[in-house]
């Protein structure tokens, strides 16, 4: 399968996806200016981390309105998958294409840092190859990964499946201590509707490798081939 990944001003994630998808995982990969509108030729779109626009207002106010911004509307109401990590959660959420905010930690504190995420569900295409209640092993690396959202919203997070991930304790237990920024309902990743859409503040392409650390995120890419592949 082939992976676009969205370059803006100032995101630094991109080349650490490229190398994930590319030389690690075997799979074809290309680089998407902000400026480019053309998404047609890939399967499922990287939204990366990073700084856009040196997240002058907010992170990924102003990104929302690249010009990539309305092929990616298009691109993921196709049905095809788009994948925002860290920053690339923040822009997803400022274009409405998934519901909440990342809002300042709840310490102040930058935080870089292993975390564990349980796995919520296994039936979709970013969760295909972990099993039932799975702890993976993902850094966190940010300063606004606080998700909010009001309470109509997280109720329907959890009553329709919305949440994928949760930042959760050795034992699987979803803690205040094991909480990095203080995130509603220790929420570390959540899907749209659809299911098609994901966003996380976790970083799987610096978990690829096991000189790395942990090799755990490789089970979101290599879900996300398994499902293309099966279409």
């Amino acid at each position: 399968m082939r992976f676009g990944i969205l370059v803006f001003p100032g995101t630094w994630s991109d080349t650490d996806c490229y190398y994930a998808v590319k030389d690690v995982l075997n799979q074809e990969a290309g680089y998407v200016w902000h400026q480019d509108t053309n998404l047609e030729n890939y399967d499922c779109v990287i939204v990366p981390g990073g700084f856009s626009y040196g997240d002058y207002l907010r992170p990924g106010a102003m990104a929302r309105f690249s010009p990539v911004m309305d092929s990616l509307y298009k691109f993921a109401d196709s049905g095809r998958l788009v994948i925002g990590i860290c920053n690339g959660f923040q822009i997803l959420c400022e274009a409405g294409l998934l519901p909440g905010a990342l809002l300042r930690n709840q310490h102040l504190q930058y935080r870089c840092e292993w975390s564990n995420l349980r796995t919520e569900r296994t039936d979709t295409p970013f969760s295909l190859r972990c099993q039932p209640g799975q702890l993976l092993r993902v850094p966190v690396s940010h300063g606004e990964g606080n998700y909010f959202a009001d309470e109509a919203t997280l109720a329907m997070l959890e009553e329709e499946g919305g949440v994928l991930f949760r930042y959760s304790d050795d034992a699987g237990d979803a803690t205040e201590e094991s909480n990095p920024n203080g995130a509603a309902h220790n929420i570390a990743g959540i899907i749209n509707q659809a299911g098609n859409v994901l966003g996380m503040m976790p970083h799987p392409e610096r978990s690829c490798e096991a000189i790395l650390g942990s090799t755990d995120g490789n089970l979101i890419f290599q879900s996300i081939i398994d499902s293309c592949g099966a279409r």
